[in-house]
């Protein structure tokens, strides 16, 4: 018989011994002698048995975990382990944090103190959790402009500078291909110091 929710909720854990309670295709909740509630998906791939992990209860609804089941069930069918798949979005998702254009600028600029201050005021909260390789020209021109819209100029102009250092760093260590601020050259900030454009320096 399938589970509901009222029967998860009343459902009471044993301190002895860990308990299931069977769902449908091979998922079951497994309740842990803690009283801890597990949604589990058992399957079997290339003649092996395995167990998948489906979410905690409640923070994992029913519904969610059969989403998740029936998603793993598709992987299966077309023959792809849905465990070493988990795996692999996990490592793309971390491989995805350590080059975001935060992570990024601040191994460029280990010991530049001033320099990651700035960034920690007015492009870390914009655009540093972007990957820097997904980072379009428009994204940092809109930050800049924020910063313009604050009435310092210079600042604008200077953080403009820390993003091309950054994306040139970025370039040499081969995190990303193309260094996207040489579009934003020229005219795409106010005039600071007295009406000249702030060149893109090292």
């Amino acid at each position: 018989m399938p589970l509901s929710d009222t029967a998860i909720k009343k459902a009471k854990h044993n301190p002895d011994k860990p308990l299931k309670l069977s769902d449908e295709k091979g998922m079951y909740l497994f309740i842990h002698t803690s009283g801890g509630k597990y949604f589990r998906l058992n399957y079997r791939f290339n003649g092996k048995r395995k167990t998948l992990a489906l979410g905690t209860y409640p923070e994992t609804s029913l519904k969610e975990a059969r989403e998740k089941r029936d998603a793993a069930r598709k992987l299966i069918a077309d023959d792809i382990d849905p465990s070493e798949n988990k795996k692999a979005v996990k490592h793309s998702k971390a491989e995805s944090v350590a080059n975001s254009f935060e992570a990024v600028a601040r191994e460029w600029s280990l010991n530049k103190n001033k320099t990651i201050r700035m960034m920690e005021l007015y492009l870390f909260p914009s655009i540093g959790k972007r990957p820097i390789a997904d980072l379009a020209p428009k994204e940092i021109l809109d930050c800049l402009r924020r910063i313009e819209d604050k009435g310092i100029i210079i600042t604008a102009h200077k953080a403009l500078q820390l993003c091309g250092q950054v994306f040139r760093y970025a370039v040499s260590t081969g995190k990303v291909q193309l260094d996207i601020i040489q579009s934003l050259r020229g005219e795409a900030l106010q005039p600071a110091n007295g009406g000249h454009y702030a060149a893109i320096t090292e």
